[in-house]
């Protein structure tokens, strides 16, 4: 990741927090839109910045989140009340895929990718009229 990465993963998240839906998990509600995320949310992540995908054996189950340039990315661990001690297991895009399926992870990619890419030509139009005298 590049010195742009806290602006990177907030604009990632901001386009899962669009994405995710009953589509994306079958766990999914408007209460709590990260349940049962975590598997699809690091595959995409992964795809986008690479890095590595880490576990947590929680009483729930394998909970699943990224690792990238030595810093930890868990992305949907507001969907838990309580505090997580994480244990930073390495995991592998295999394992993190029997958390999802084809479907789920083909919509939230292709979700997020579109909003990811909407924001950037946003971005770029606003530049261009910045650049080129237009203030409004």
């Amino acid at each position: 990741m590049d010195n742009h990465s806290l602006f990177q993963i907030e604009e990632i998240l901001n386009a899962l927090y669009k994405s995710w839906s009953l589509e994306s998990s079958s766990k999914w509600s408007k209460d709590n839109p990260a349940k049962g995320q975590c598997g699809v949310t690091s595959l995409v992540v992964n795809d986008i910045l690479g890095g590595e995908i880490r576990k947590t054996k929680l009483p729930s189950g394998w909970h699943y989140y990224n690792f990238i340039d030595g810093k930890r990315y868990d992305l949907t661990a507001p969907q838990f009340k309580e505090d997580i001690t994480y244990m930073d297991i390495h995991s592998s895009r295999k394992e993190a895929y029997l958390d999802t399926n084809e479907k789920q992870y083909c919509y939230l990619k292709q979700s997020v990718m579109k909003h990811l890419s909407l924001r950037t030509d946003c971005i770029k139009a606003i530049s261009w009229r910045l650049q080129n005298g237009c203030d409004s």
